[in-house]
């Protein structure tokens, strides 16, 4: 039975040009980003760096790259935030049935952005019994400590839990834990139809 639902943030409820960031990138005639760049966006990811200290990592690496340039091209990842979703999970907030929880590979400089584009962003986040971004716990998916640190953290059962998330590495740590896992595809799928096309999860 589940009586726990865990969201991802990004194509879940904001929707995502996952390409945008490279296409600006390319622009500035940057084709290829070298593994020490890509383990320090991880790092970013994890808290580890600053977004100062990421902002000059890339500017480094690319002398051409202002730092208005660096976070533009950073920040078109991120489009619109449907205001419907947010009903969607407000209403089930106020139903009080789960137990709802986010869990989020974001950075500093994304979650910046969103406060500033998204009216809504500060009541969205109070829908949730708890709000993880992996920049601010230390943790990212798909590693499994992340999932272990929200079971225990909330005394939780993985077979009581249904965790949604875009990104199919994911729901596959989370599946070999034990959580039951939709693995959304944000094209032709939407979270709000969650207990209409996804009821056999329940």
């Amino acid at each position: 039975m589940i009586k726990t639902i865990i969201f991802d943030f990004g194509d879940v409820f904001i929707n995502l040009d996952k390409e945008a960031t490279n296409r600006n990138l390319k622009k500035m005639d940057i084709q290829e980003l070298p593994e020490a760049l890509m383990a320090r966006n991880r790092d970013y990811e994890q808290g580890f760096v600053t977004s100062d200290e990421i902002s000059e990592h890339y500017r480094t690496h690319f002398p051409q790259m202002k730092k208005e340039d660096f976070l533009s091209s950073w920040n078109s990842i991120l489009l619109e935030f449907p205001e419907y979703r947010y009903r969607f999970i407000k209403k089930l907030s106020e139903e009080k049935n789960f137990r709802l929880i986010l869990l989020s590979n974001t950075n500093e400089n994304h979650i910046e952005f969103i406060k500033q584009q998204v009216p809504f962003f500060e009541d969205f986040k109070k829908c949730f019994d708890a709000f993880y971004l992996s920049h601010e716990i230390g943790m990212r998916k798909p590693n499994p400590d992340i999932f272990e640190f929200v079971l225990q953290e909330h005394d939780l059962k993985p077979e009581n839990c249904l965790f949604i998330d875009d990104t199919e590495e994911n729901t596959a740590t989370a599946a070999r834990l034990g959580f039951k896992t939709w693995n959304i595809e944000p094209t032709r799928e939407d979270v709000i139809d969650l207990f209409t096309t996804k009821s056999d999860l329940f």
